[in-house]
C-alpha cells in the first residue's frame, strides 16, 4: 500500500514541479518584464528549488562521448554488448583515426566493473569508467530498475547475481583470451564468489582482481549500514522494506525494496549535510554562481535517481553477508544454473591477482572489511597480494572525484598492467614512475597486515567489541 500511496502523491505533486520550473525560468528571463523586478532572481531561485525538490528523477545517462588518450582525442560509442533480464552488460567502445593512438588502443587491457546494485543506477561510476577509459577497454554492469521487469521474466536471487558475472567473465574471455575484474562496493562480495566457483570447477579465472570499499568481512568496524543490517531480522526487512510493484509499471506484482525509501534512508543519515546544501544552492542561484549551480545538479541528479531491487536478492543479500557472514565462516552455497549447489572456497583461487582498496574515512565498509579478502584467498601467493588505504577518502572519494583520480586509479592502472600477462607490453613501459613508485609503497602495506590477518579472531570474537566500537556510527 505504502508504494500505492507514494506514486499517487508523486502524481499529484507533478504538475506542481512543472509550474514551479515554469516559473522560475519566466522570473528568470533577463529580457522578461516581470525579471526587472528587484525581487526576480530570488523568486526564481526559489522556484528552481522547488522544482528540484519535487521532480521526479529518471536514470541519467553514462554521456561519456570522448576521452583523451596521451593527447588524442578518442571517440566512445555506448552499446549493449549483452542483455540479460535484470542487466545490461555495456560497453564503451573508443574509436579514432590516428593510426598510432589506435595500436596502443588494441594492446590495452579489458577491464569488468561490476557497478552496485543497491540502490542507484550504474551511473554511480561515471567518473570511474571515463578514468579507466584512458588506458582500457571497458565493460560495465548496468542493473536494471526491478519495477520494470516483467514478473515473466522470473526471479531474482544473490545466486543469479553471481552467475551473470560468472557468464560476462566468459564472454570477455572468449572474446579477448582473458580480462581484469573491478568491483565497487556491494558486488566485492558476489565477485569474489563468482571467481571462486570459477576456480573450483578449473575454469580460467581474470587475470587480476580489484575490490574496493565492499562488506568482504562485515564484522569487522561495522558501520552505521552494517548494524542496522545486523540487528534487524529477515522477518522485520519483510514486513517494513519490501512491497508489491503498483500497476503502472511493467513489472506490476513484483516484491522489491522501493527506490524511494532507500533514498529516504539515504538522506537520513545525514539530513543536515543535505539541507545546507540546498540553501547553498539557493544562495548560487542569486548570485549567479554558474558553476556552482551545475555541480550541485549534477550531483543531485545522480544521487536522487534511484532503482528498485528485487526482494529476493535484496533479503538474501542482507542474510548472506551482514547476518551469517557466509562468505567469512566457509559455509555459502550458491545453486550454478543447472540447479546444482556450490560451495564458494576462496581459497581455491591461484591465478587471480588481488587489490583491495579502503578509504579512510568511509563510513559505508568500514576499515579492514575490503582487506579481509587476503586471508580468504590464501591460494593466491604472497606476492599477489596488494593493498591500498586511501588516505583522506570517503566511501565515494576512492572511486570518484579528486582522490579517485589522483590517489587511487595510479595504483590500480599500475597493477592491472603489471599483472596483464603478456597483453599490452608495450603500454606497461609507458607507465609513469611516479605512480609505480605509489604502487610499491602499497605493497608491503599487504605484507604487514599479511599476519595480523593470519591470527585474526573467529568471526564471532571480532564481532562483538567491534559492534560496540561502532554503535554511534552514522553513514
Amino acid at each position: 500500500m505504502l508504494y500505492q500511496i507514494f506514486e499517487t502523491q508523486r502524481s499529484l505533486m507533478e504538475p506542481f514541479a512543472d509550474f514551479a520550473q515554469a516559473a522560475s525560468k519566466l522570473y528568470g528571463q533577463t529580457n522578461s518584464p516581470i525579471a526587472q523586478n528587484p525581487m526576480a532572481q530570488r523568486v526564481s531561485a526559489g522556484y528552481d528549488l522547488l522544482y528540484r525538490l519535487g521532480k521526479d528523477y529518471e536514470k541519467p545517462q553514462f554521456g561519456i562521448k570522448s576521452v583523451e588518450v596521451e593527447g588524442t582525442e578518442v571517440a566512445i560509442h555506448e552499446r549493449i554488448e549483452m542483455d540479460k533480464p535484470f542487466c545490461e552488460l555495456r560497453r564503451f567502445k573508443r574509436f579514432t583515426d590516428a593510426a598510432a593512438t589506435l595500436t596502443k588502443l588494441k594492446a590495452q587491457p579489458v577491464v569488468l566493473i561490476v557497478a552496485p546494485l543497491s540502490g542507484h543506477y550504474a551511473t554511480l561510476l561515471r567518473d570511474t569508467v571515463k578514468t579507466m577509459l584512458k588506458d582500457h577497454k571497458v565493460y560495465i554492469t548496468d542493473w536494471k530498475n526491478a519495477r520494470l521487469v516483467p514478473l515473466s521474466d522470473g526471479e531474482f536471487h544473490l545466486d543469479d547475481y553471481v552467475n551473470y558475472v560468472q557468464e560476462f567473465i566468459r564472454d570477455l574471455q572468449s572474446k579477448y583470451g582473458n580480462c581484469h575484474i573491478m568491483s565497487v562496493c556491494q558486488p566485492t562480495v558476489p565477485v569474489l564468489a563468482a571467481v571462486s566457483l570459477m576456480a573450483s570447477r578449473g575454469e580460467k579465472t581474470p587475470i587480476t582482481m580489484t575490490m574496493m570499499g565492499g562488506p568482504i568481512d562485515a564484522t569487522k568496524s561495522p558501520t552505521a549500514v552494517n548494524n542496522l543490517a545486523m540487528n534487524k531480522s529477515h522477518s522485520w526487512f519483510e514486513n517494513n522494506v519490501i512491497y508489491r510493484v503498483p500497476d503502472n509499471f511493467p513489472g506490476a506484482g513484483r516484491r522489491v525494496y522501493p527506490g524511494f525509501l532507500q533514498h529516504t534512508g539515504f538522506v537520513a543519515m545525514n539530513p543536515d549535510r543535505h539541507l545546507k546544501s540546498h540553501y547553498d544552492y539557493f544562495k548560487d542561484l542569486i548570485k549567479g554562481d554558474n558553476s556552482s549551480v551545475d555541480s550541485h545538479r549534477d550531483f543531485y541528479d545522480e544521487y536522487n535517481a534511484v532503482l528498485d531491487m528485487d526482494a529476493d536478492y535484496y533479503l538474501e543479500t542482507i542474510n548472506t553477508v551482514f547476518q551469517d557472514f557466509k562468505l567469512v565462516r566457509g559455509t555459502w552455497e550458491i545453486k550454478n544454473p543447472q540447479g546444482k549447489l556450490e560451495l564458494v572456497r576462496p581459497q581455491d583461487i591461484r591465478t587471480t591477482a588481488l587489490l583491495t582498496v579502503e578509504g579512510e574515512l568511509d563510513d559505508i565498509s568500514g576499515s579492514g572489511q575490503t582487506e579481509a579478502a587476503h586471508k580468504l584467498c590464501s591460494g593466491i601467493v604472497r606476492q599477489e597480494h596488494h593493498h591500498l588505504e586511501a588516505k583522506g577518502a570517503g566511501h565515494y572519494g576512492i572511486f570518484s572525484g579528486r582522490r579517485w583520480r589522483d590517489v587511487v586509479y595510479p595504483h590500480v592502472k599500475s597493477f592491472i598492467l603489471e599483472h596483464n600477462k603478456g597483453q599490452g607490453k608495450g603500454v606497461v613501459k609507458a607507465v609513469a614512475a611516479k605512480p609505480k613508485a605509489v604502487a610499491k609503497k602499497a605493497i608491503p602495506a599487504v605484507k604487514k597486515a599479511a599476519p595480523v590477518a593470519a591470527k585474526a579472531a573467529p568471526v564471532k570474537a571480532v564481532a562483538k567489541p567491534a559492534a560496540k566500537k561502532a554503535a554511534a556510527a552514522q553513514k
